[in-house]
């Protein structure tokens, strides 16, 4: 089998799976929050513990295979690494992936503040939608970043 098919396919399976489970998850995250302030604590221990776990299952490994295949078609291809539109990349995947391991560790602790407030019959506390507003925050380089990512990486400009 071509080698250069396999980093491709590899490639865009991993951009897929970053871009469409964080996207899906994001809007996981952001319905069950809504519904949240009805009173359905339930409903956001139950979600952002699907969340955490799609992370983990997902975009992790997808996160760690990209750059790979990236690094591999580079060399299939014979562009220098210092391609100015791969120097733009490493940069959004960068700004991405710093703000990507905060919003892990922010819906974790929301999920342990869901959790200890079905444990109580309490209604999910306050620290957790201030967590989640720096979530949401978060979320927008990252995903903006993603898309730029794509762009370049149809595009290839020559950018300085």
């Amino acid at each position: 089998m071509d080698c250069y098919f396999v980093a491709k396919y590899l490639h865009i399976l991993c951009s897929t799976v970053l871009f469409g489970t964080g996207i899906g998850t994001a809007f996981q995250m952001v319905w069950a929050m809504h519904l949240s302030r009805k009173g359905r604590v339930e409903t956001v221990h139950s979600v952002v513990c699907g969340v955490v776990l799609a992370d983990w299952i997902f975009t992790t490994p997808a996160g760690i295979i990209q750059p790979a295949t990236g690094l591999w078609l580079i060399y299939l291809q014979g562009w220098a690494l210092t391609e100015s539109w791969l120097i733009a990349t490493y940069a959004l995947y960068f700004i991405a992936l710093v703000c990507w391991l905060p919003v892990v560790h922010l819906q974790i602790k929301i999920r342990n503040l869901a959790a200890q407030a079905l444990e109580t019959a309490s209604p999910l506390p306050d620290e957790a939608f201030r967590l989640f507003k720096i979530w949401f925050f978060l979320g927008w380089p990252a995903f903006l970043g993603l898309t730029g990512i794509f762009w370049l990486m149809i595009t290839k400009p020559q950018l300085f």
